[in-house]
């Protein structure tokens, strides 16, 4: 690493962490230096094995991970993380990089790719745009939990109409269609749009997008 000026903290709350797998302790040591005198919590790993061996934290991370390692390569890793679902996003370095070697490592989700040398100051911006990344993520993934949590509490009959209403037949049609009164489907309507915490068709809709709800195709029939 090279420290040609002083390096700039990135905009992240302390409660961020930087895991660092690398083989090399010089460069674990330095980089845990850097990243704790902005501010950010680090998790240091001398080989793949360590990583997957234990717990990872909770909150906003990402994973600064040497291309090259002993055993199991930094890419090997990253198809690992992928395949037991841990999503945090990567920043490769090497000292050896190539082109085909960033381009797969950048077509399975890393953020960045540094070679060593490489600057304080681009380590320090490529782990805030992981960071934000990964922030961004976790907001969209509890936002979404949320939504699937008040799914939940919609019966049978109601989901079968939110998908029919937010597919944008309107609730005569939907009537026609599942053999209901209109009246019964105003009242399933309005039951769904309590329970999704909604107050218009838009947000339905929105909601209904954001869980992949099924919804009917209208027809030259059903209009």
């Amino acid at each position: 690493m090279t420290r040609p000026n002083q390096a700039q903290p990135p905009a992240q709350s302390s409660s961020a962490t930087v895991i660092i797998v690398d083989d090399d302790a010089g460069i674990r040591t330095s980089l845990d230096s850097l990243f704790r005198s902005v501010g950010l919590e680090t998790r240091l790993f001398g080989s793949p094995a360590e990583l997957l061996g234990g717990p990872l934290p909770d909150g906003p991370g990402c994973i600064v991970l040497d291309v090259r390692l002993p055993g199991v390569s930094g890419l090997d890793l990253q198809g690992q993380l992928v395949r037991q679902g841990i999503s945090y996003p990567i920043i490769f370095m090497t000292g050896h990089g190539d082109i085909p070697m960033s381009v797969r490592a950048m077509k399975a989700g890393a953020v960045d790719f540094l070679s060593k040398p490489f600057r304080d100051q681009d380590m320090l911006d490529a782990v805030t745009a992981a960071l934000e990344r990964d922030t961004l993520h976790r907001a969209e993934a509890a936002t979404k939990d949320d939504i699937r949590a008040q799914y939940e509490t919609l019966t049978a009959r109601e989901r079968e109409v939110m998908g029919h209403v937010t597919a944008g037949l309107m609730n005569k049609q939907v009537a026609a269609l599942i053999g209901l009164s209109e009246i019964t489907v105003k009242i399933h309507r309005g039951n769904v749009m309590r329970k999704m915490g909604v107050r218009s068709l838009a947000d339905l809709v929105r909601k209904a997008e954001a869980l992949g709800v099924s919804q009917t195709r209208r027809t030259t029939d059903q209009t």
